[in-house]
């Protein structure tokens, strides 16, 4: 695997830093992406789609009265606004009322963990706000966000969590572009690292060009049993669009987009990366070296939907 990925042109961890990450990002940019409630902010006034969030704890004194605000959702996520790769989400599919019992088992949580009582949700908030999930280890805040539905294409793909698109963007240019979809080894979380499946897509047509998990090639998702490649993926000029925007929005010119897709709303922003990782070249079967370099020549004053004309025209790479 790994010999023709150095054949085609992969492109390492110290290039990327050296090349693309430290001359096209300023430093003064990264707590726009690194936190998301400011990067939520800026999409907002950019009115990106995104998904709602409900409101933010950022102090311990606020679980005094957390219980009255959650008994008012039906479902939704906890997570941390400075974390990474998934860590400290949690998900919440129902809230029920256990009438007659003490305050902190009044109300049982349908989680992504099991079933939890307002204490253990307690817990978790207060792990997440001490740091435990956060980039730097500092204190961090925590997002209470509305929590989305699988769109229906994507529904047979995917082991019961929702898959999100990750898109690389180099000057405003959609340059590579690939799912990862949640599996049983994974946990429903749609995370390489943990076993998720990493999916190539054609930037062209959105159609699935070959997927691989755990560092494996592979045709068919390992839970569900269909055919990778027979997947075109829902919204797909819209998911190129939504992401070059994001490098307008940002100051940033070398950035990684992770997107989410909803039935009726589309393509919704869920983070942006000033660091994107690589692995996005393995599951491409394709380096980002070849395309970056050539991208380097091109004007940034190109407007976006020029950009992605070039782009689904075939005629940069």
């Amino acid at each position: 695997m790994f010999s023709y990925l150095r054949k085609a042109g992969i492109l390492g961890i110290n290039r990327r830093v050296g090349e693309f990450i430290l001359p096209y990002n300023p430093r003064k940019h990264f707590p726009k992406v690194d936190d998301k409630i400011l990067t939520y902010i800026m999409a907002k006034q950019y009115k990106i789609a995104q998904p709602d969030i409900y409101f933010t704890v950022s102090t311990a004194g606020q679980l005094k009265t957390i219980q009255r605000r959650l008994e008012k959702l039906e479902s939704f996520v906890i997570k941390p606004s400075r974390g990474a790769m998934g860590n400290g989400i949690l998900l919440i599919n129902s809230v029920t009322k256990n009438e007659g019992a003490d305050s902190d088992h009044e109300l049982v949580f349908d989680t992504s963990r099991g079933d939890m009582n307002l204490k253990d949700v307690k817990y978790h908030i207060s792990d997440i706000l001490s740091g435990m999930y956060s980039l730097s280890g500092q204190p961090d805040q925590v997002i209470i966000q509305e929590k989305l539905s699988i769109h229906p294409t994507l529904g047979e793909y995917a082991y019961k969590g929702i898959p999100d698109i990750r898109v690389i963007v180099f000057k405003g240019y959609p340059v590579m572009a690939m799912i990862r979809l949640p599996t049983k080894s994974s946990r429903g979380r749609a995370n390489l690292h943990q076993g998720a499946v990493g999916c190539g897509i054609n930037l062209k047509t959105g159609q699935i060009t070959g997927a691989v998990c755990q560092d494996k090639w592979i045709t068919n998702h390992p839970d569900t049993g269909h055919i990778l490649e027979d997947l075109v993926i829902p919204f797909w000029d819209e998911v190129l669009e939504l992401s070059s925007r994001c490098y307008e929005i940002t100051s940033m010119g070398y950035i990684g987009v992770d997107l989410v897709l909803d039935e009726n709303a589309g393509p919704l922003l869920l983070e942006i990366n000033a660091r994107p990782g690589l692995s996005i070249q393995i599951a491409n079967k394709a380096g980002l070296k070849p395309r970056l370099d050539y991208i380097k020549l091109l004007s940034e004053e190109i407007p976006i939907p020029e950009k992605i004309k070039l782009i689904k025209q075939g005629v940069l790479f």
